[in-house]
């Protein structure tokens, strides 16, 4: 299929059936309406009507260059995934699915992913398929521009915002879903106390430097689902808004937002020596790392201003702009750009973590820890994982062991002996038993309603209750209160010199990309994002760390050699018992001393017993 007939394909043909043969066996879509997936704030249709939002186009003029100079704004905004959130294959196989498995609930995607179509009437049916070219823009200027803060802050919010609010209803409750309040006319808002010929009607606003402005998006909530005093969730009655419209009382599905709130950052900064760029050394919003402050024009008319947010919007893609360049050669889009775009996040996740390996006796701890201000990874659930790669070599540099391998030809990641960073959500037996899908771990984002696994790196400042209160807890895990690294153990093998450690993150696990395409019974969407998965590298890892470790020599307990733990090493431990202080008398009992204390004793027959029948 040419990319020009892709494109319409996307857009013009999305409800298609395919073929009879094709699809799985069906399960029939929860009978829920627009109303159950109703979020406060700014609505497409009722007493308010909003001003058309202009596309980036128009802002290109002024905020891309100066001359021959790039400018800060538009051109690493359209490399961003902000930008490109409207385009993205990847949301439009998830958004079949979301609407196969209950009505309507498409539209909880499509407001966050084209706001400005959203708003402007354009997301139904929830499918997409009444979305114009100029609702590609995604999370465009105007959309961020635009917003007004929904709690009225007396010298930080425009005026003219009280008016704004007092007619909508209901407001917002706290940042989440979407539950956005645009002004209903183009005045577009910034955070400067004043701009010189701006050009457009402006207002000045706090709120756009404020990390409430990205929580509005950044925080996602299923409010088809209400949380239960046991802790577990259940369908609301449908055709009704949520009882309460408080995110915490519906299903998590995403909370990067909250895990912010509840971290050092958000309560008192942390200076992390300009580690996210922009001269600022201390991190406490969001802008801080994903939109660093720097000297720099933001408009071909203005001066440089020393505290200009580069709109860069880096995060954790660096694999969908290739698709998306595939699939829109039409819609004026910048392969110098994007490439850009990538490289920052590529930055980005390279900054995240710091990697450190520890070794006692026989036993490699791996610890990752933590830099960023929410967990590790963070965001949109399905497919998105980070593992420890660890290779184990001996004197000559061969290989001995290797954990947690990614075989790149067949995209597949052997997961049963490394560690993997991920959230997994599915069904518990009543979600099952109402949407007739399997119970336990699954996919069906529009319709899970229990976390069965989530051991993701908590940031600094984490506390088991606030993220307990915050539907963010560990599951799976442990973590205490104040950590912010995890430590995972290896038994090193004998022979063993040199050890390699790599942490690794994927966008799209084959796993998810493979259930996108197999599940789609209505549309061609799974087929598409399976195909250029296929073309662009299968969604390849990124090495965010690596760190090589010189091993000293350790004690492995396999007397004989044969690679085994067994009867016959046991004996020539007992050739070898000298107790405490005893020494190491016998030559070659040096392999039974675990605790490295120069003598066998009963702490070494506890770790031998440890490791007895092991390879």
């Amino acid at each position: 299929m040419g990319n020009k007939k892709r494109v319409a394909f996307l857009f013009a043909c999305v409800a298609m059936p395919v073929a009879a043969s094709d699809p799985p066996a069906a399960h029939a879509p929860l009978a829920t309406s627009l109303i159950d997936f109703f979020q406060a704030g700014s609505q497409p249709s009722g007493a308010v009507v909003y001003d058309t939002f202009v596309g980036s186009g128009n802002c290109k003029f002024c905020h891309a260059q100066d001359g021959d100079t790039a400018l800060a704004i538009h051109g690493p905004w359209q490399g961003s995934m902000m930008s490109q959130s409207a385009r993205d294959p990847l949301f439009y196989a998830c958004l079949t699915i979301a609407n196969q498995d209950a009505a309507f609930a498409g539209d909880l995607c499509l407001r966050c992913h084209t706001p400005s179509g959203w708003i402007s009437g354009r997301s139904e049916p929830t499918d997409g398929s009444a979305l114009l070219a100029v609702d590609r823009d995604g999370v465009n200027c105007s959309v961020c521009h635009r917003m007004v803060d929904p709690v009225f802050e007396p010298g930080e919010s425009p005026p003219i915002d009280q008016s704004i609010l007092a007619a909508i209803q209901p407001l917002p409750l706290q940042p989440g879903g979407a539950n956005v309040v645009f002004d209903p006319e183009d005045r577009r808002r910034g955070p400067y106390d004043s701009v010189t010929n701006p050009g457009h009607p402006w207002l000045a606003s706090g709120f756009m430097r404020s990390a409430e402005l990205c929580g509005t998006c950044h925080d996602v909530s299923n409010p088809a689902y209400w949380r239960q005093t046991d802790g577990t969730y259940r369908l609301t009655q449908f055709g009704r808004e949520h009882p309460t419209g408080n995110k915490y009382d519906m299903f998590p599905l995403e909370r990067t937002y909250s895990e912010w709130l509840h971290s050092e950052f958000a309560r008192r900064g942390v200076d992390m020596g300009g580690r996210f760029g922009g001269s600022r050394s201390v991190v406490r919003t969001c802008q801080d790392c994903h939109m660093p402050v720097e000297a720099g024009k933001g408009c071909m008319f203005a001066g440089v201003r020393e505290d200009l947010a580069a709109h860069e919007f880096a995060g954790g893609n660096t694999w969908v702009q290739d698709m998306i360049w595939n699939l829109y050669p039409n819609d004026g889009l910048d392969a110098g750009l994007l490439e850009a775009g990538k490289e920052r996040s590529r930055s980005m996740l390279e900054r995240a973590c710091t990697l450190d390996g520890i070794q006692q006796g026989n036993q490699l701890t791996v610890r990752v820890r933590n830099e960023t201000g929410h967990k590790l990874p963070t965001g949109y659930p399905e497919g998105r994982r980070m593992w420890i790669h660890l290779s184990i070599l001996d004197q000559t540099l061969a290989v001995l062991e290797e954990r947690g391998r990614y075989d790149a030809v067949e995209a597949v990641l052997t997961t049963n002996d490394t560690k993997v960073y991920e959230i997994r959500l599915g069904l518990d037996e009543a979600g099952a038993a109402l949407t007739g899908l399997p119970a336990g771990e699954g996919f069906h984002f529009a319709v899970n309603n229990r976390i069965f696994k989530d051991n993701r790196i908590p940031p600094r400042g984490f506390a088991n209750a606030a993220y307990r209160a915050a539907q963010a807890m560990p599951v799976g895990a442990t973590y205490a209160d104040g950590q912010f690294s995890d430590d995972t153990t290896f038994r090193l093998p004998q022979g063993a010199s040199l050890a390699t450690i790599d942490i690794y993150y994927q966008t799209a696990s084959r796993e998810f990309i493979s259930f996108l395409q197999d599940e789609n019974r209505t549309d061609a969407r799974g087929k598409i994002l399976y195909e250029q998965w296929n073309e662009t590298g299968r969604s390849p890892p990124v090495l965010m760390a690596s760190k090589t470790i010189h091993l000293h020599p350790f004690a492995s307990g396999d007397a004989d050699g044969d690679g085994v733990i067994g009867p016959f090493d046991f004996a020539q431990w007992i050739g070898c018992f000298q107790g405490p202080s005893g020494g190491l008398a016998v030559p070659g009992c040096e392999i039974f001393d675990f605790d490295s204390d120069n003598d066998i004793d009963l702490s070494d027959l506890a770790a031998f017993q440890q490791y007895f029948g092991a390879s």
